[in-house]
């Protein structure tokens, strides 16, 4: 997978396709994107830390279902690998 946390990317499928926003983790084959697939998760008082009530979070998205935005052009596009002169790999824009 070539994505990484933190990386800015738009749904390409799916009920929230054309939103963008930043990965914030991933779970093998699943990501979670910031502001994406919200759903409404109960949640019990855990001491003084947390009040209980109905809170919205993020859901995991397949990672199929997300692309990559070039930060230079600030369009979707693929990733590809290459190696630089130092021998160090790393991710290109591939359109």
């Amino acid at each position: 997978m070539n994505l990484k946390v933190g990386d800015k990317v738009i749904v390409i499928a799916g009920k929230d396709k054309g939103k963008e926003g930043k990965i914030i983790a991933k779970k093998g084959e699943r990501v979670f994107v910031e502001g994406v697939n919200m759903v409404k998760k109960h949640v019990k008082p855990n001491g003084q830390d947390q009040a209980g009530g109905i809170v919205d979070k993020e859901a995991s998205i397949h990672v199929s279902n997300v692309m990559m935005i070039d930060p230079k052009t600030n369009k979707r596009t693929r990733i590809a690998k290459t190696v630089d002169k130092d021998g160090k790999k790393v991710r290109i824009s591939s359109k």
